[in-house]
């Protein structure tokens, strides 16, 4: 290895390429170094050339532990501290407001986060019964739609209906400014139950009005306290209806609450068939009678003459003999 280190060749060599001393060179670099600048001097003088804080480095290497840092340079080039006054950079990009911003309906999901907010704020408050709660008008699916401009699936919608009545039984002596400020906002601006109709009276003479329907026909009935006089289109009710079932027909409402012997009643009937006609007069009589008597409101309901049926014939089609009937198959 000293032969190799006192050759002529290799001490120009290393001294050429302006490289620290050989005896500055850790122990376990040197042999490599002497090989390799003895097949390739040029290269390895190159490859090897120590700056001059290798020196400094083994120096340090080899002074005792100390928990104190050492530097170079005692003053670094820190960068200058942040100015809290200054005005905050602005983000590269926008961002959103809102964010259900991403989802296919934005308005209306936030919407719904609100709900379940408010729902689980406020669930611990006194509520009424199911039977007890205001009465509120709410928009309609179309009318919210609108407002939103969002299509929102008829299911979706009736589940926020459902969560925002749960918020409406809240007792209105608790209920918080901002869930009354909330259901305000799916409501329509005219409540249609909070605004009561004037109650139907009877005229100067005693008398009530009602008007019935059913299929093409339809009836208007008059009713006056009495000894229980039935005229219909100026006849006996045995000579217009002769079947005993359209009798007990037009004259349901008043059988099914006893007041059958307590009213006169005179009905006009037009257009349709007897049935129809008797149906038509069931109905304009129930009306007239709640007219004096709003209260048997139930009973007539439960009777079932306070609803107009809808129901029409079905028209004949071309190719059948009715509306549905087939005419006979023949085989030849």
């Amino acid at each position: 290895m000293n032969f190799f280190l006192s050759t002529t060749k290799t001490k120009q060599t290393w001294q050429s390429a302006g490289t620290a001393p050989i005896n500055q060179i850790p122990r376990h670099l040197r042999s490599s170094i002497t090989i390799m600048a003895w097949q390739r001097p040029v290269l390895a003088a190159r490859t090897f050339r120590l700056p001059r804080c290798l020196t400094q480095f083994e120096a340090f290497r080899y002074q005792p532990f100390s928990t104190t840092t050492s530097s170079l340079d005692d003053s670094p080039n820190a960068a200058p501290p942040l100015d809290p006054s200054g005005s905050l950079r602005q983000p590269t990009r926008m961002l959103p407001v809102s964010r259900s911003y991403f989802t296919g309906t934005p308005k209306f999901t936030d919407y719904e986060l609100k709900l379940e907010y408010l729902r689980a704020k406020y669930m611990d408050l006194p509520s009424y019964g199911p039977r007890e709660a205001p009465r509120v008008a709410w928009l309609v699916r179309g009318q919210f739609l609108a407002k939103v401009n969002e299509d929102i699936s008829v299911s979706r919608y009736a589940r926020l209906l459902k969560s925002l009545k749960v918020l409406n039984k809240i007792k209105a002596e608790v209920m918080p400014a901002e869930v009354s400020k909330f259901i305000e906002e799916f409501s329509r601006p005219r409540n249609l139950y909070q605004w009561e109709l004037n109650p139907r009276k009877p005229d100067e003479h005693g008398r009530s009005r009602g008007i019935g329907r059913r299929k093409t026909a339809h009836a208007t009935a008059y009713l006056v306290e009495g000894d229980g006089q039935i005229i219909i289109n100026g006849k006996t009710i045995s000579e217009v209806f002769p079947r005993i079932h359209d009798r007990e027909s037009a004259m349901w409402a008043l059988k099914a609450t006893n007041r059958l012997h307590k009213y006169n009643v005179f009905a006009v009937a037009r257009g349709g068939g007897i049935t129809g006609q008797a149906e038509a007069v069931t109905l304009a009589v129930a009306k007239s009678l709640l007219v004096h008597e709003p209260g048997l409101k139930s009973a007539l309901r439960r009777a079932g003459v306070i609803r107009t049926d809808p129901r029409q014939v079905e028209r004949k089609k071309p190719g059948k003999l009715k509306s549905r009937k087939m005419p006979a198959w023949v085989k030849r």
